[in-house]
């Protein structure tokens, strides 16, 4: 399952830099850099806990990782209900959607087992 995530959660990061560079040219500062800090950390944190150093590590980085997503999400509604830019968001939020499901089960799965 982690390599899932890692793969979803690192394309993910990309779509949101290329997001990110067209808000800027837009010149939509703020919203842009709250997506582009917490789009891009779902996948870094995702990266620290493959690399956790005990299971509880691992279940903590996965669930900032979740929160992060969310997060992410939050944002990304915020652009598409604002009318602040008339980028179509639907994708990302699809892809966000899909990273919350898995992150949930993984956590969920690794508090059962621990």
């Amino acid at each position: 399952m982690p390599s899932i995530v890692r793969k979803k959660s690192f394309e993910f990061a990309l779509a949101v830099i290329q997001l990110y560079q067209e808000l800027q040219r837009q010149r939509e500062y703020v919203i842009s850099k709250q997506l582009l800090r917490c789009g891009t950390s779902i996948g870094a944190n995702v990266e620290e806990a493959t690399a956790g150093q005990s299971r509880r590590d691992f279940l903590s980085k996965m669930a900032i990782a979740s929160k992060e997503a969310r997060e992410t999400k939050y944002w990304l509604l915020l652009l598409q209900q604002s009318n602040l830019t008339n980028i179509d968001v639907t994708s990302l939020l699809d892809q966000v959607e899909e990273l919350i499901r898995i992150l949930t089960s993984i956590v969920k799965t690794t508090s059962e087992t621990s």
